[in-house]
């Protein structure tokens, strides 16, 4: 299953370099179905692995003038204090057995592992739609609009800080409708303000959790690598056109992890 996982493990990359998100949605899944870790330990070594491999491929839209630190700043403070307080705080608070329903015991494991799933069918339905295709001239931005992103930055943090997700399928679109960013800044951006909050977010609790750095490490360049390919592919073939394909495997992906984890 290692082998499948490493293999999927490009996918994540290739999804990032191409589309500028939605592959950070399925490490959280790879970790724990084909590498077998443990659900919360698969959170926090997701959060390292999209990091990295985020701010990698931010690094070509930094070169290009396309990543907006006014914007990243105003999702990123919001959401860096949001994970800092999920991973202390209230991931702790959450106990080991949730309830039970007949022969139905809800574990923290598999509640996070259904939040996961709930997340993927969202973003699925985002990328099938294709809601932040448009481009957008000019910056409207104003007050209310700020704290409308600041708003979603917390939520956004929030998430990260519970399943590992970088949250660029809500990241986005926020910025292109939100704040009227070009498509393209956006996907820098994102891609900037995804890594900074992984990489915070992993660094929040990492004194408490024994991390196989070798293992972690290796997933991490092989995302990285897709990232890559990714990027390279993109210019040649339009990501936009490939994201609702995209959003259906997500999509698949989401309901197969309701069905295991709720009915088998």
């Amino acid at each position: 299953m290692e082998i499948i996982g490493y293999a999927a493990s490009v996918l994540i990359g290739v999804s990032l370099g191409l589309i500028g998100g939605g592959g950070s949605i399925l490490t959280v899944p790879v970790l724990v179905y084909l590498f077998g870790i443990d659900t919360l330990l698969a959170t926090e070594y997701s959060l390292f692995i999209v990091g990295v491999s985020s701010a990698v491929g931010s690094v070509s839209y930094f070169k290009k003038g396309l990543v907006d630190f006014k914007m990243a700043l105003i999702f990123g403070v919001p959401s860096v204090i949001s994970i800092f307080l999920t991973r202390i705080y209230l991931l702790p608070l959450i106990p080991e057995e949730i309830f039970s329903i007949k022969n139905l015991t809800v574990t923290k494991n598999i509640f996070l592992l259904l939040i996961f799933a709930f997340l993927m069918i969202l973003a699925s339905y985002k990328m099938i739609k294709n809601q932040a295709v448009g481009n957008t001239a000019g910056n409207d931005f104003n007050k209310n609009k700020a704290l409308l992103a600041a708003g979603e930055g917390t939520i956004v943090g929030i998430l990260i800080g519970l399943v590992g997700a970088g949250g660029g399928f809500m990241i986005i679109p926020a910025l292109v409708n939100l704040l009227k960013v070009p498509v393209k800044t956006a996907i820098g951006t994102s891609l900037v303000i995804i890594s900074l909050n992984s990489l915070i977010g992993f660094s929040s609790s990492i004194g408490s959790t024994k991390i196989e750095w070798n293992l972690l490490i290796s997933i991490a360049a092989i995302a990285i690598i897709g990232i890559i390919i990714g990027s390279q592919i993109s210019k040649k073939i339009d990501g936009k056109k490939l994201k609702p394909a995209f959003g259906w495997f997500i999509l698949v992906m989401g309901i197969y992890i309701i069905i295991r984890e709720i009915f088998l």
